[in-house]
């Protein structure tokens, strides 16, 4: 019974000293101590109270006391940490501004993390620039050749800028512009591929970094290749179309010309029927005419005989109407 009631004294007193233990890290405690944080246990418990990890908060302290940033304090760390931010990563970014003589207050810091953007990255990209590789830009000259370059930007972080500037999509658009516009402002494409160094110059001029979290250190273009005869490409598609529209003009006035000839062919038949059917009615007049005694025979006789001789003319006048060997009297 005795070794029993022992057992059981153990277990509570390791599960008490476990719950202590856990609401009271007290060798977090000496660890602050040691370092020459001012930190009671109280206020220890009282992070764990408010869900705040002492693990968290605690080393960050630490390590802003070593690196003589004395102006940071525990409630600031804490509300930090319950708006959300990340309290390791600003520290460390405060650390390596201090070392790297970079001015950025917390209030700046704590900002930037809150706005969702690496502020220890940020740091160090002040301190080592970054180099970013555009795509391949396109772009013509003015002799129509075009021209594929691509470019390496050496940007370094802007720390005042980073809450609200735009970021490294917006850099490479402008970039590109810058390109596009150096080199279709060229005479030809044998200039941009004797001086490249034109299209950087011309680019770092406009301040193309303004209102961007980044600053450029320098643009180089690495790489330039030639692409197709823009020119002469556009020149071929206008003769292609100038055709096709002479073709169809064309295609126009023939079938205005052959409908304008089935016209006058109708109205030749038309004619010609009009003819014939005032040839029917010659018969009927002259059968009038000796009815009423307008036309006598004799009249009648001497016209049959001027119209016999008009035909026999008319066989005259045509060779073809002869048989071989039969030449006309009087040839």
């Amino acid at each position: 019974m005795i070794n029993l009631t022992l057992v059981f004294m153990v277990i509570g007193a390791i599960i008490l000293l476990a719950i202590f233990f856990h609401y009271v890290p007290f060798f977090l405690w000496l660890s602050a101590k040691v370092s020459g944080v001012s930190i009671s246990l109280i206020q220890l418990f009282l992070m764990r109270i408010r869900n705040v990890p002492p693990h968290t908060i605690v080393p960050a302290m630490i390590e802003a006391h070593k690196a003589g940033l004395s102006n940071i304090t525990r409630d600031e760390l804490e509300a930090h940490y319950m708006a959300g931010g990340h309290v390791e990563k600003v520290v460390h970014a405060l650390v390596s501004a201090s070392k790297a003589n970079i001015e950025l207050s917390f209030q700046m810091a704590t900002g930037i993390d809150l706005a969702g953007r690496d502020v220890f990255e940020a740091v160090q990209m002040s301190v080592n620039p970054k180099v970013i590789d555009t795509p391949p830009v396109t772009a013509v000259a003015k002799d129509g050749i075009q021209l594929i370059a691509k470019a390496r930007v050496t940007v370094r972080a802007n720390i005042r800028q980073l809450v609200g500037g735009a970021g490294e999509d917006t850099v490479l658009a402008r970039v590109g512009e810058g390109i596009v516009s150096s080199i279709g402002s060229s005479e030809n494409h044998k200039s941009v591929l004797e001086n490249p160094d034109s299209i950087s110059k011309l680019v770092l001029r406009k301040g193309l970094d303004a209102g961007t979290a980044f600053e450029i250190l320098s643009i180089d273009i690495a790489d330039i290749d030639i692409g197709r005869n823009i020119g002469a490409s556009l020149q071929i598609d206008q003769a292609n179309a100038d055709k096709n529209i002479a073709q169809a003009k064309a295609e126009e006035r023939r079938a205005m010309a052959v409908a304008l000839e089935q016209e006058m062919k109708a109205k030749a038949e038309e004619a010609r029927a009009n003819v014939i059917q005032a040839e029917a009615e010659v018969p009927k007049a002259m059968a009038d005419a000796f009815r009423n005694g307008n036309l006598g025979i004799m009249d009648y006789y001497r016209m049959k005989n001027i119209q016999a001789d008009t035909d026999m003319r008319n066989s005259i006048a045509r060779p073809d109407s002869h048989p071989a060997g039969n030449e006309p009297i009087g040839k």
